[in-house]
């Protein structure tokens, strides 16, 4: 690399930081679900991280594959696959359903609700994400007609109750 291409990265690089760095995050959140499911395999999330509804979001955590995954964007996940998650960027909405057959509806991203396209890493895929899914996490109840609470959705896996706070 010459002089000129390294000092064109090196500006580029810090404008891309700049930029990032007067992004504010209004919100921020936590999670822990220990079983996601119910469209196909089982996945364990957890992490958190920090976003404004206006599009700003960096967070991630753990994920693990805890029963074989066969349909939809996680397609091929292993039981005991899965080493951590990121979001790679905030989505306005997404089309939700806990269940195969059901209907999906709109869920939008605001105070309460997180809506993000998520990467998804095995081990040995280093920094190349192995899947990339649409995934929902929330402090209300995003499914009031089945029973109990779902406030955290992987599409194509499906969702469950977490342990979920945001602030």
């Amino acid at each position: 690399m010459n002089k000129a291409t390294s000092a064109l990265a090196i500006g580029l690089l810090t404008l891309l930081l700049s930029s990032v760095q007067s992004q504010a995050a209004t919100h921020s959140f936590s999670l822990n679900a220990v079983s996601i499911s119910g469209i196909s395999g089982e996945v364990l999330l957890t992490g958190g991280g920090a976003y404004d509804p206006s599009g700003f979001v960096q967070s991630g955590g753990h994920f693990q594959c805890i029963r074989d995954i066969n349909v939809g964007p996680l397609a091929g996940c292993k039981s005991g696959e899965g080493i951590r998650w990121d979001a790679e960027e905030i989505l306005t909405s997404v089309p939700f359903k806990c269940l195969g057959p059901e209907t999906p509806t709109p869920v939008f991203t605001s105070e309460t609700t997180l809506v993000i396209e998520a990467d998804f890493y095995r081990q040995g895929d280093g920094v190349n994400e192995s899947f990339k899914a649409p995934m929902i996490v929330s402090s209300v109840d995003l499914d009031p007609g089945q029973p109990g609470i779902q406030n955290v959705w992987i599409q194509g896996v499906g969702c469950a109750e977490a342990a979920v706070n945001f602030r």
